[in-house]
């Protein structure tokens, strides 16, 4: 199932053109604004969809950060202009595609769906490599299940303590301060004490109970591989 990111600040288009996209079996995460959806870019979807003209951090300056860090993550630049000079500017800048407004819906799910295509044709490889197994627990990115190497069953994670642990799979040995864990987990949307981290891991720990995950005094904490 594929993940798709969606900026654009019009709340009816917005709507509409996410009920297009879920028809499609894809996850459609959307944002209203371009500074909300900023802070997502790290969370590295299969594609982002953009409208160019976003108040505050517009869709251009997504483009940009997303290609910087992870070029091969498609992206698909909407705008209410048709100027051949912001298609240029958007083409250079790395998007995959450009669509101006108005346009059919129907027709952004038929270019997303290519674009889907393409990048990953190797779907069921890409889907083998988003699974982490660090025994006796496997963790998969996609369907956000974590389970047994005996398969007895299926361990229930509430989304923060699954995105916690699905940090740590993805970067075994590093250590995370907890003030890197609290704007990676609540987006800067967080108002009370890092401590909030600490009742996170506590509550993982109990469920996946033989994960090793080491507390650094006074820092944070880190993923120890199992042997």
């Amino acid at each position: 199932m594929f993940q798709v990111y969606l900026a654009e600040n019009d709340t009816h288009l917005n709507h509409l053109l996410s009920l297009y996209l879920q028809k499609e079996g894809w996850t459609i995460t959307s944002f209203l604004s371009g500074e909300k959806a900023y802070k997502y870019i790290d969370r590295c979807p299969h594609m982002w969809i953009t409208d160019s003209w976003l108040p505050c951090v517009d869709g251009y300056q997504i483009l940009q950060e997303v290609k910087e860090k992870y070029p091969k993550i498609p992206v698909i630049l909407i705008s209410e202009r048709n100027s051949t000079t912001d298609r240029v500017i958007g083409l250079e800048m790395g998007c995959d595609d450009y669509l101006s407004k108005p346009f059919l819906p129907k027709e952004l799910v038929i270019r997303a769906k290519k674009i889907l295509e393409r990048a990953y044709e190797h779907a069921e490889t890409s889907k083998r490599m988003m699974v982490y197994h660090i025994p006796p627990y496997k963790i998969d990115e996609i369907s956000r299940l974590v389970y047994t190497d005996a398969d007895t069953g299926i361990i229930n994670l509430t989304s923060k303590e699954f995105d916690l642990l699905l940090l740590l799979a993805k970067n075994p040995l590093r250590t995370f301060s907890r003030d890197q864990i609290l704007k990676y987990i609540w987006n800067d949307e967080h108002f009370g004490s890092d401590r909030s981290v600490d009742d996170l891991v506590r509550r993982i720990r109990k469920k996946v109970d033989l994960l090793r995950i080491e507390s650094v005094y006074g820092y944070g904490y880190r993923l120890l591989s199992n042997p």
